[in-house]
């Protein structure tokens, strides 16, 4: 059960429209980088993203959804062909386990489906509820939103969605994301936090929801300092 929403929410669901029309006009056609061919393949590639990269992800899942895109073909494959298509991804091993672990069941437990609730999913090794919400949406239409470190870092800086667990944080956006906006909620908070609301610095002076976020100071245009020259001698008293 998700937990309720951090009490501390700046946002109002007139506010958080506005937040999202923003982002929307700025990713018209928000998806998943991660790539993929069908449902099984997709949920084999997001649980292979726990602690790596999309990039990393898809250079090592072409050559292993190409032989293998349907979970027969990936039982048959095998826990060692499996990993020998994986071994520069993290935890590759205990991956390429849960790889086959869950191709089986899906052909005995789902009859060869990937199943398209979220109860089914997280029946499945290796995905949780994270995991489940981005096959809900990215697969099946489903308007869920799955807490990663980038939405939790917008949703927390924005004060979108304040909490200090992702079940929080997505319980906070639940409930203050318009309907309209839900179904692409996930990937427009994702890919604001992976190219513009970075983790060290983020980019403020180019975000377009700047005006709306209660993160401060707000990090200003390296270009425009520069025109500034260089500061003067500090005066001595």
């Amino acid at each position: 059960m998700v937990k309720a929403a951090h009490p501390k929410s700046k946002f109002t669901r007139a506010k958080a429209a506005e937040l999202f029309a923003a982002l929307a006009a700025d990713r018209p056609d928000p998806r998943t980088e991660l790539d993929f061919v069908n449902p099984f393949t997709l949920v084999v590639a997001v649980a292979l993203s726990a602690q790596a990269t999309d990039v990393g992800v898809n250079k090592a899942t072409r050559k292993l959804f190409a032989v293998a895109d349907t979970p027969e073909k990936m039982l048959a494959l095998g826990e060692e062909g499996v990993a020998s298509h994986i071994r520069t991804i993290g935890l590759w091993r205990n991956k390429a386990k849960n790889v086959i672990a869950l191709s089986r069941k899906i052909i005995g437990d789902f009859g060869g489906e990937v199943p398209r609730t979220r109860e089914e999913l997280v029946t499945l090794p290796g995905v949780g509820r994270k995991t489940a919400n981005v096959v809900m949406n990215e697969a099946f239409g489903e308007p869920t939103i799955a807490v990663d470190t980038h939405i939790f870092r917008v949703s927390n800086r924005t004060r979108l969605s304040p909490g200090k667990t992702p079940d929080q944080v997505e319980a906070g956006l639940e409930r203050i994301t318009p309907l309209d906006f839900k179904k692409g909620a996930h990937h427009w908070l994702i890919l604001h936090g992976r190219y513009v609301c970075k983790a060290r610095k983020p980019e403020c002076w180019q975000c377009a929801i700047s005006h709306l976020c209660a993160y401060k100071p707000k990090t200003p245009d390296p270009e425009t300092l520069g025109k500034l020259g260089p500061r003067g001698p500090r005066s001595v008293t």
